[in-house]
């Protein structure tokens, strides 16, 4: 059963170079599937950092920022599974892992143990709402709202092994998590700025947006 799983296993795609961080996907999430003020299936982290300095009168700088844009990863090896106490977690035949709304019971475990976050309390709902993929969209043979709102085309939807044949297999830059944790279903093309995951030279410009 889990080879057939993972056979049909869908990711996402992004392209670090392309962000401006413009946060249409964010936008787009929220309005199509019409999401409470402090509910955001999709994030936009901005990570920066360096500074400038003087070195025998002439000024230098290696200042950085770059964006990452972040939803549910639809984890090979999710951490909000292993924790849902009701079942109310799971993964679908075709690598999405969504929440049935009849078993949550709002405890929110999967949201304490997630490292990307994905997993969000909807006061409105009264238990746990997460980005489910759009599944039925894709399904249609459709893209995520989120990817087809993108103006510079930086997110894309596939099955996970296409995307790491084409783009390569790396999953993790600051400030996100170890991939290694959760085995997430994502590639990134990262920004030529980016910074390795564990980074204690920048910070989280957006804190209060994520």
């Amino acid at each position: 059963m889990m080879s057939e799983v993972m056979a049909k296993q869908s990711g996402f795609y992004f392209d670090s170079s392309r962000c401006t961080g413009c946060k249409t996907c964010m936008l787009a999430c929220k309005d199509f599937k019409d999401l409470p003020a402090e509910v955001n299936f999709r994030r936009v982290y901005e990570y920066a950092g360096g500074a400038w300095t003087e070195d025998e009168g002439a000024w230098r700088e290696d200042v950085f920022a770059y964006y990452t844009s972040i939803s549910c990863n639809h984890c090979a090896d999710p951490a909000c599974i292993k924790v849902c106490p009701t079942g109310a977690m799971h993964k679908r035949a075709d690598g999405f892992v969504v929440v049935d709304e009849t078993l949550c019971i709002g405890c929110k475990s999967c949201a304490m143990a997630c490292p990307y976050g994905a997993p969000q309390y909807s006061a409105v709902k009264g238990h746990m709402t997460k980005c489910d993929g759009c599944y039925e969209r894709v399904a249609a043979g459709l893209k995520p709202v989120c990817v087809g709102a993108c103006p510079l085309r930086a997110l894309d939807l596939g099955p996970v092994d296409v995307l790491r044949a084409e783009h390569g297999t790396l999953a993790e830059v600051a400030p996100l998590p170890p991939a290694r944790y959760t085995h997430p279903s994502l590639v990134i093309k990262p920004n030529p700025k980016a910074r390795p995951v564990g980074d204690r030279d920048g910070f989280l410009a957006n804190p209060k947006e994520v």
